[in-house]
């Protein structure tokens, strides 16, 4: 079996590598946390590569995965539907972009409406 070529970091399997005695692991896993009240998310329809069905995509999350995870699980038990999280978007079946976007708002989120 040939070996694979490693490409960026990321193919090290998580892995950090630090020559610096006073490196401090948990002081960087807090950094990417923004406050919901800062967070700018975005809501929108989409239908394309979906077989003529429409979802409603937020996107503009930043933040850690679980974090993400997290509120998309949130909104699709709110909405009673399926969706799944990928490429930081939460992806959620059917048309609930103003339902969604009352659900992030009393979460203190910034949700702007994209598209008609």
């Amino acid at each position: 079996m040939p070996k694979k070529k490693l490409s960026n970091p990321s193919d090290l399997g998580g892995f950090v590598f630090s020559t610096n005695d006073d490196f401090d692991m948990e002081s960087n896993e807090s950094e990417g946390r923004i406050p919901n009240n800062q967070q700018k998310l975005e809501a929108l329809f989409s239908n394309k590569g979906r077989g003529g069905k429409t979802v409603t995509i937020i996107t503009g999350f930043v933040g850690p995965e679980d974090d993400l995870k997290a509120l998309g699980k949130m909104l699709k038990s709110k909405c009673g539907v399926g969706g799944s999280v990928k490429d930081g978007e939460i992806i959620i079946q059917g048309k609930f972009r103003d339902k969604i976007m009352k659900l992030l708002q009393k979460e203190n989120y910034n949700v702007k409406r994209v598209g008609g």
